[in-house]
C-alpha cells in the first residue's frame, strides 16, 4: 500500500473542503475538489510535489471554482462525473449566480460508475452516487480505506438535494446502497465539515 497524507484547504466563501492526496513515496499530488483560492492550493500542492491531476466530486460552483485554472497552470486533467457536465458550465446550474458570480468549467474528462482511475499512483474507484447533483460521484481508495465523499455524505448529515437536478430519494438511496456498503473503518473526507466512517455514519447518521 502506497503511504499517504491528506491535507484539507478550507476555501472560498462557503468553506469547502479542497483535499490534497500525497503520495510520499512518489512525491506526486492529487487535488480533490478544488472550490476557489487557486493561488494557495497551488502553493500548497507544490510543496507537497507533482500534481497528477483534479477530481471533483460534482458541478457546483465551491467544488469546481478553481479547477480549470489550476488544470492550465499545471498541466493536467480534471475529471467530473459525466451527468454533471451541463450542471458544470451553467451559472444557474452550479449555483454561482445566487452568490453574484459566474462560474465556468471548461476542463471535462468524463469518468462513470465503477471506473478506476490511476492518478498519483492510487487507484480511484469511481462510485456514482446522484441525488445533490444528478452526476455527483464519490472516489474511493480501498487500499487506504478513504472516501472523497463530496456533498453526498457528512458527518452525521447529507448534501442537500433542493439545488437543480437534486432529489432527496435518490441522494438517501445513493447513501445507504453504494456508500454504506464500504467498509465500516473507511474515513470520509467530506465536501464540508469535519471527516467521519462510514461505519459511524451507519449507526449515528439521523438520516437513517
Amino acid at each position: 500500500m502506497e503511504e499517504y497524507k491528506i491535507s484539507c484547504l478550507t476555501v472560498g466563501m462557503v468553506q469547502t473542503n479542497c483535499y490534497l492526496l500525497q503520495n510520499v513515496s512518489k512525491g506526486k499530488v492529487v487535488i480533490v475538489d478544488p472550490g476557489a483560492e487557486a493561488e494557495k492550493i497551488s502553493l500548497t500542492a507544490k510543496k507537497m510535489g507533482i500534481v497528477s491531476g483534479i477530481l471533483l466530486t460534482h458541478g457546483h460552483f465551491d467544488h469546481i471554482g478553481a479547477a480549470t485554472e489550476l488544470a492550465e497552470k499545471f498541466h493536467v486533467n480534471s475529471y467530473l462525473g459525466e451527468g454533471d457536465f451541463a450542471l458544470a458550465k451553467d451559472p444557474k446550474l452550479n449555483c454561482s449566480n445566487l452568490f453574484g458570480c459566474l462560474c465556468n468549467y471548461s476542463q471535462d474528462v468524463i469518468v462513470s460508475d465503477k471506473e478506476q482511475l490511476n492518478l498519483g499512483g492510487f487507484t480511484f474507484h469511481v462510485i456514482h452516487t446522484p441525488g445533490h447533483t444528478i452526476g455527483g460521484v464519490c472516489y474511493y481508495l480501498p487500499s487506504q480505506k478513504v472516501l472523497f465523499s463530496g456533498d453526498t455524505l457528512f458527518f452525521q448529515s447529507v448534501g442537500r438535494s433542493d439545488f437543480p437536478t437534486g432529489k432527496e430519494e435518490v441522494l438517501l438511496n445513493s447513501v445507504k446502497e453504494k456508500l454504506f456498503s464500504l467498509p465500516d473503518e473507511t474515513v470520509v473526507y467530506p465536501g464540508h465539515g469535519s471527516q467521519t466512517t462510514i461505519g459511524y455514519e451507519k449507526k449515528n447518521n439521523p438520516f437513517f
